[in-house]
This record gives structure tokens, sequence and C-alpha cells, in this order.
């Protein structure tokens, strides 16, 4: 496994940790294809609790923009999909208990990651933002399912057509993050666990898994047409724009087109 992604199980406990701190965490092909390894290990662990974070101050700030750019042809496009299908689905039907563990920002694909979990458990100084609008581009990853799962059809369209950064609480307040933690997360989730670790984990993973069994195929539904919708808005001005004035530093000047 790449070092981009840090796997490791104690007794009914797995925590997977992405590991590319001087990039925020930032997923390129490398830590995606790590990532999808590590959480098929997960599954076919005998742990019973999935504890998913970043390494330094980030959760993920999302898609590594610079590396995709210089690496994504047409094909690489859709094999990079692919596999980011296959790890939201595995992550969301996963028969463990998952929790995300957000240290730090959350943007862009990396919140959908964090949404995928049963828990979202974030630091105060926690930024969260689905913010693929400031690129010209749609939320993938499933983000598109996860915030209508939490936040209801119209707020979730207002939230991604606005891609605000959020402070942990005020993701909470609208539902995006489950608690907020003033103190050590790490002590946190230690207790966390502990309490899960005494409680009838298989029945709670059978209540996920009838869960996720009926709601799975409009998860991949959702994806898919994310990829077609992903595939369309890398083509317009706008988003050219958008990469534009991100590398540049400056506010994007869009025209709807």
């Amino acid at each position: 496994m790449s070092n981009t992604v840090r796997l490791s199980v104690e007794g009914k406990i797995a925590t997977i940790t992405l590991n590319r701190p001087n990039s925020r965490n930032a997923m390129d092909a490398e830590l995606l294809i790590a990532l999808q390894d590590a959480l098929r290990k997960v599954k076919d662990s005998s742990a019973n609790v999935l504890v998913l974070t970043g390494e330094g101050p980030a959760f993920s700030a999302g898609g590594d923009i610079k590396t995709m750019l210089q690496e994504m042809n047409p094909d690489g496009f859709e094999e990079i999909m692919g596999i980011i299908k296959d790890i939201i689905v595995t992550l969301y039907t996963l028969p463990k208990i998952t929790i995300s563990a957000v240290n730090g920002a959350a943007a862009g694909l990396g919140l959908s990651l964090a949404l995928a979990s049963d828990f979202v458990i974030a630091h105060n100084s926690a930024k969260i933002a689905m913010n693929f609008i400031g690129i010209g581009l749609i939320p993938d990853g499933g983000g598109h399912f996860f915030m209508k799962k939490r936040l209801g059809e119209v707020k979730a369209k207002q939230v991604i057509w606005e891609g605000k950064r959020m402070t942990a609480e005020e993701a909470k307040q609208i539902g995006l993050v489950d608690d907020v933690v003033n103190g050590d997360l790490q002590v946190y989730l230690t207790n966390r666990l502990n309490l899960l670790l005494s409680s009838p984990l298989k029945a709670m993973i059978e209540t996920k898994l009838l869960y996720a069994e009926y709601y799975r195929s409009e998860l991949e539904h959702i994806l898919d047409r994310e990829t077609i919708g992903q595939k369309n808005m890398r083509q317009t001005k706008d988003h050219a724009e958008g990469i534009k004035a991100f590398l540049e530093k400056r506010a994007p000047n869009f025209q709807g087109e």
C-alpha cells in the first residue's frame, strides 16, 4: 500500500488515515488507489468499527487539482471516477460502524468522503465546504446523495450552489456534522469508541446494512450521473475560468457558459 494512506487494525477498531499532510490530504490518483485498497482490507478484517481521518491540519482539501490537471486525460478521468465510485459505495455499505473524524478542513471530494460515514465528528477548528462550484463543477463522490440525505433536496441545492465555507458549528446547525468537539478530538474518539464497543454492534450493523441495501442503487445511480455531469462541466468556459482563477489565486469571473 502507498504511504499516502495508513491503515491500522487494533482489536475491533480499524483506522484509515489520509497521509498527504503537506498537500492538506488532497486526493490524487495514488491516494485514491491506496484508499480503495485500505477499505477492501478493512471490509475483510475482523474489525467492527472504522475511523477515517486525516494526518496533519486537514481531513482532506478534496481532489488534488494541480495533479489532476497534469494527469487526467479523458481515459484517466473515467478511471479515476470509477475508483471514486468504488470507494464511496464500499464505505457506505461497509459492514462496520464508520466514523469520519474531521480534524481540519473537509472540502469538495473530502467532504463527500466524510459524509459517507455513519457518524461525522468535527473538531471546532474544522472548516467544511462543498465548494466544487468555485471551479465551475458539481459535487462528486456521491456528494449530491449525502447532501440530500442530510439536508433535504432544496437545502442541499442551495448549499451546493453557494459553496460557502462553514465552521464546524455552522455545519452542525444545518445537519452536515453530527458532533463538534471543542477539546481533544482523540480523547472524544476514545470515549465514543469505548461506548460503541460496549454496544450490540451486530444489531447496529444489521440496521446499517438494511438501509445500505435499500439505497445502494440510488447512490450508484447518482455516482454515475455525477461522472457524466462532471465530464460535461469540465468542457465549460466557466470551469476553465475557475481553474485559471484558482491557479492565479483570484476570484473567478464566471459568465454562465
